[in-house]
């Protein structure tokens, strides 16, 4: 009778072991994640509105339909990044990911406290080689820092009312994102 507990509990571990395994390393070998599935609509270091999310096909996964959405596909291999996204009348939010999908950063109109969301993104090599400036203080310009050369930003303007969805869209197609002149 102890032998058979002894096996089912190992079998339980054993299971248990493979299960984890399998779980943490899905990610990793996705083929089919948010960045393969942009990939062919959005051009690189350019601001694309995403359509409108239909259940049977969306492109980012657990899109709210209240909310507009655009996408920017940044590489900063060749120079850094100058984003420029204007605040809807609601609500505007900018995320940061990874090429992975890892989130690093993210900013709203209330922390941004104007009008327009203003930040340059560069890999920490491109910072230290940024030269020193007297007259630029940390409060005129806000700097991002991508963990990688690749990934995205995803921005996001709020429609309150079924009404103001034409007016986020204009939000976000007045976002830029554009390599900054060395």
């Amino acid at each position: 009778m102890i032998r058979w507990v002894l096996w089912l509990l190992g079998g339980i571990v054993l299971g248990g072991m493979v299960h984890l395994v399998t779980v943490l390393a899905l990610p990793a070998t996705a083929t089919r994640d948010a960045y393969s599935r942009l990939l062919p609509i959005t051009p690189v270091n350019q601001v694309v509105p995403l359509p409108e999310p239909v259940p049977a096909n969306a492109l980012l996964p657990f899109t709210d339909p209240a909310f507009a959405a655009a996408v920017c596909r940044y590489d900063l291999t060749a120079a850094p990044l100058k984003l420029t996204a204007p605040v809807s009348q609601a609500y505007t939010a900018v995320s940061f990911y990874t090429r992975k999908g890892i989130a690093y950063y993210a900013i709203n109109d209330r922390a941004a406290g104007r009008r327009v969301i203003e930040l340059d993104l560069m890999t920490p090599t491109q910072h230290a080689d940024m030269p020193e400036e007297e007259d630029v203080t940390a409060a005129d310009r806000l700097i991002v820092e991508s963990p990688t050369a690749t990934g995205l930003i995803v921005l996001k303007a709020l429609a309150a009312e079924p009404g103001q969805m034409a007016a986020a869209r204009r939000a976000l197609a007045a976002a830029r994102c554009r390599p900054q002149p060395q």
